[in-house]
């Protein structure tokens, strides 16, 4: 049964609070489309995702269901319930209008930063220096040698992955808007978000 659905548009965002064992479904519309993710604790939004604490208390950095996503302070936040990719990344930052400067010379571009920062917004949360999201549908490669490839992300059109909250969360999506790398296969799509 879903109690809620929405569609990201291409390059915009969505805020919505997810409460304790509600399962929240984010599916790539039509495919190869990366959706940034922040999770904060709803009483207390000191404690949010962290993809660090993650890695280290997992000893991976990648997700299979079963697995917990875990808090600043190594708390569990999520459950991976299902997943039909496999293929996420934790280890880079949300991007922001400076990278787009750095990377591709582009000003004042739309950037997950802002976009999460305006999703976060109406919950009173107030915008951290940098977000550190779970970036859903992300294909990060590390080289042998140490080397990073962002390359084409591996979800297909209708692929998903689910996560059940462990507490009340407070949630921010950004369907990112980067069409400049294989990030996104050069072309920005939707997110659909439902919570089932």
């Amino acid at each position: 049964m879903i109690k809620h659905k929405w569609i990201i548009p291409a390059t915009e965002r969505l805020g919505f609070k997810l409460a304790k064992g509600e399962v929240v479904r984010i599916t790539d519309v039509d495919g190869a489309q990366v959706a940034d993710l922040v999770a904060y604790r709803a009483d207390d939004t000191s404690e949010r995702l962290d993809p660090g604490v993650t890695m280290d208390a997992l000893h991976k950095m990648k997700v299979k269901p079963t697995d917990l996503i875990y808090s600043n302070k190594y708390r569990p936040l999520l459950t991976v319930i299902a997943d039909t990719v496999g293929q996420h990344d934790f280890i880079n930052p949300a991007c922001r209008s400076e990278m787009y400067e750095l990377l591709y010379n582009k000003q004042n571009h739309a950037s997950c930063y802002e976009n999460l920062n305006m999703a976060l917004t109406p919950f009173g949360i107030t915008p951290p220096d940098q977000h550190y999201p779970f970036n859903l549908f992300m294909n990060t490669v590390i080289q042998p040698s140490g080397d990073i490839q962002i390359k084409k992300p591996l979800s297909k059109a209708g692929d998903y992955i689910e996560l059940r909250a462990e507490i009340d969360l407070i949630i921010a999506i950004s369907a990112c808007p980067c069409a400049e790398s294989d990030c996104n296969g050069y072309v920005c799509t939707s997110i659909e978000v439902e919570i089932v």
